[in-house]
């Protein structure tokens, strides 16, 4: 079977610019109130060109109560996803879930996507069927195939200041998605997949046609907002 080659990005934290800006900085500012007390501020930045620009901090990494590959345990209710899947991640998936049968939802906080789309889509099934919430805190990144994890929700919450990463895939011969016809089985798994995931059949090609409108080499960046007019979010 043919193996697609999937992308893990990096945070860029500054939506719809896929341009080389500078890693995030952080700069501390000290305000004085009139009544002589100090507040301080921490802001966070990259630089696009000339001008600075103001993103929301990553979010923190939590570190769990017990770990499971990418996943980490937050509470008997709760996990957290923070790294790349693969091969591997549902099988831990499954061992999570047979250790805390308690998890209603997963805080995707960094994901920079897959190394195995096939088993990352199989993860999502998994998630899906156990009607999981999938949300997104502010400052959480959630790129490449960690998109179609997000969408796998029973419920999808993208709190404002989280961003999302798409872009087109590559096959392990350097064939890209629109290299094929739309009805190809290897276009028709992604559509298919969206649409058990509760899509329209139409929105699904719609939004399978946008995640291509980004080369395997680039990465169209989306808000919150921008995920909300595509998919229905909680």
């Amino acid at each position: 079977m043919r193996k697609w080659i999937a992308i893990t990005l990096p945070i860029l934290a500054l939506p719809f610019l896929a341009v080389a800006a500078s890693p995030a900085a952080a700069q501390t500012t000290v305000t004085v109130s009139a009544d002589g007390t100090t507040t301080t501020v921490t802001e966070y930045y990259v630089e696009d060109g000339n001008q600075r620009v103001l993103v929301h901090p990553p979010a923190p990494i939590p570190q769990g109560v017990a770990r499971f590959g990418p996943f980490r345990v937050i509470d008997g209710n709760r996990a957290a996803l923070v790294d790349s899947t693969d091969a591997r991640s549902p099988a831990q998936f499954e061992a999570m879930m047979a250790a805390f049968p308690g998890i209603t939802q997963i805080d995707l906080i960094d994901v920079p996507g897959t190394e195995d789309d096939r088993a990352n889509m199989r993860l999502g099934r998994m998630i899906h069927a156990r009607g999981i919430t999938t949300h997104v805190p502010p400052g959480g990144s959630v790129r490449s195939g960690g998109v179609e994890l997000f969408l796998a929700g029973r419920k999808r919450i993208a709190d404002p200041g989280s961003e999302f990463a798409v872009h087109a895939w590559e096959d392990d011969e350097g064939r890209q998605a629109t290299d094929y016809s739309a009805d190809a089985p290897e276009n028709k798994a992604y559509v298919d997949y969206y649409v058990e995931m509760g899509m329209e059949p139409e929105q699904a090609k719609a939004f399978y046609a946008m995640t291509n409108s980004a080369r395997f080499e680039d990465a169209r960046y989306l808000t919150d907002k921008d995920m909300g007019t595509w998919v229905n979010l909680d």
